[in-house]
C-alpha cells in the first residue's frame, strides 16, 4: 500500500504545540529554490538549522552559487520560529568514490538513491551529535526525485542514528508549485540540472 508522507507528517506536526519548548529540526538542504517552500512551512513548527552538504554537486562555481543563494534566502525570509545556517564540508571526491561503477545507471536510479543516502546519513548523523529532535531533508519537494525511497533510507537512519526522522512529500499541497513561486518573489538562481556530472549530461 502507498504510504501518504503528507499526512504522516501533519500528523507529526499536530501534536508538536503539546509542549512549551519548540522543537528543533536539523533540514538537509539541496538549494535555495527548494528549501524555500519548506522553510515557510516548517518554521511555523521548528527552530530549523539548515545544513548544505552536497558534495555531488560540480562544478565548485555552482556549488559555491548554491551556498550563496540559501544564505541569501534565510537571510531575507520571514520566519516564525528562528533559522541557522550550517555549511558541510564540500569533498566532491567522496561522491565520485560513491558512484564508482554506476556512473552510466539511468538518472532517478541507484546512483541517486545512493546519493541521497549519503546527504542523508551525514545529516542525522550530525543531528543525533547535536540533540535534534529531528532531520530530514528537502529532497523530496521535488517531482523528479522518489519520495518514498527518501523516506525509507531516513527511516532506516532513524534507527542507526536514535533520532527521529520527519516524513515528507514536500511536493504535496503544492509546495512544488509554491516553491516556484517564492523563488520568483526572492530572485532565486534556479538551476537546470539537478547538480553531479552525470544529471548535467542529461540537459
Amino acid at each position: 500500500m502507498n504510504r501518504n508522507y503528507q499526512k504522516e507528517l501533519e500528523k507529526v506536526l499536530s501534536g508538536l504545540n503539546d509542549g512549551d519548548r519548540v522543537p528543533r529540526l536539523f533540514l538537509h538542504a539541496c538549494c535555495a529554490p527548494c528549501s524555500s517552500y519548506v522553510l515557510e512551512y516548517l518554521s511555523q513548527y521548528f527552530e530549523i538549522t539548515v545544513f548544505y552538504y552536497n558534495p555531488n554537486i560540480s562544478p565548485r562555481e555552482e556549488y559555491e552559487k548554491r551556498v550563496e543563494e540559501i544564505r541569501r534566502l534565510i537571510g531575507e525570509m520571514p520566519f516564525v520560529y528562528p533559522v541557522t545556517f550550517v555549511e558541510g564540508e564540500y569533498h566532491p571526491e567522496e561522491f565520485y568514490e560513491m558512484a564508482r561503477g554506476l556512473e552510466d545507471v539511468p538518472e532517478g536510479g541507484e546512483r541517486c538513491f545512493k546519493c541521497y543516502r549519503m546527504r542523508m546519513e551525514e545529516a542525522a548523523r550530525l543531528a543525533a551529535e547535536g540533540g535534534y529532535d529531528y532531520f530530514t531533508t528537502t529532497l523530496s519537494i521535488s517531482p523528479l526525485k522518489n519520495a518514498a525511497k527518501i523516506n525509507e533510507i531516513g527511516e532506516e537512519l532513524s534507527g542507526i542514528y536514535h533520532v527521529s526522522h520527519l516524513p515528507s512529500d514536500f511536493k504535496k499541497k503544492n509546495g512544488y508549485k509554491r516553491s516556484i513561486e517564492l523563488s520568483a518573489e526572492h530572485e532565486l538562481y534556479r538551476q537546470n540540472y539537478c547538480g553531479c556530472v552525470f544529471s548535467k549530461r542529461k540537459i
